[in-house]
């Protein structure tokens, strides 16, 4: 049973970013990978954007949903290998295992906090009701496939195909800005904000790890809480 002090070390240690171990290609599947990534990029982008525009809880709805999850998961399995588990401590799997579902929940609760501070700004209001109101016009099992496909689909691309695309140290911090830059074509400010906020700690996850599975666990337990959590 992982106790409290072994997950709170294994906390700070998911926030604490180390120095990104190189990931060499030859130089024909490093071209082809940022090939199928900007690709990937175009297309995805635009049926985000796509599945903002149509009627909350309409087919389309769901169908772009999934395509735009089977994007991100289709361009980051082209792009080539990504690296998944990353780096575990001895001794701590355990610990290692519960800490990103934590940071997950602790992220839902300042989001929480967040939303009922954000009734108080118009603009930010407006935004946050759009997507409550569409969370409420599907059937929630339905919507939290949707939900759940993309945040997996996206940190295989966003936190795995495109920093190893971008390369260098500091590849997850500019993959960061692109999914904010992604996100920005939805024209919703909440989303925006959110992926500000979410893209920020998962990039530093991934720092931390060395892989995408601890960002992903994060990703997918602070999806299903917003779904199901946020008052209306």
């Amino acid at each position: 049973m992982a106790r409290p002090a072994g997950v709170a070390a294994e906390l700070a240690r998911l926030l604490t970013p180390a120095p990104e171990a190189p990931f060499p290609e030859p130089p024909a599947a490093a071209r082809r990978r940022r090939v199928v990534v900007a690709v990937t990029l175009v297309v995805g982008t635009g049926l985000l954007a796509a599945t903002l525009a149509v009627p909350a809880g309409s087919g389309r709805f769901t169908a772009l949903g999934l395509a735009v999850a089977a994007a991100w998961a289709a361009g980051s399995r082209l792009s080539g290998p990504i690296p998944w588990r990353g780096r575990v401590p001895a001794g701590t799997a355990g610990h290692a295992a519960l800490a990103p579902v934590v940071l997950g929940v602790l992220a839902y609760l300042a989001f929480l906090v967040a939303s009922l501070l954000a009734r108080q700004v118009p603009g930010l209001a407006g935004a946050l009701d759009s997507i409550l109101d569409r969370a409420d016009a599907g059937p929630l099992l339905v919507l939290l496939v949707v939900a759940l496909a993309n945040g997996a689909a996206e940190e295989a691309f966003f936190r795995g195909a495109l920093p190893a695309a971008l390369g260098g140290p500091h590849g997850p911090r500019h993959a960061t800005v692109v999914y904010v830059l992604v996100t920005a074509a939805t024209l919703n400010l909440a989303l925006v904000v959110a992926a500000i906020a979410m893209g920020t700690l998962l990039a530093l996850e991934r720092r931390a790890t060395g892989g995408v599975l601890a960002p992903t666990v994060t990703h997918l337990t602070w999806s299903a809480l917003m779904l199901v959590g946020l008052p209306r």
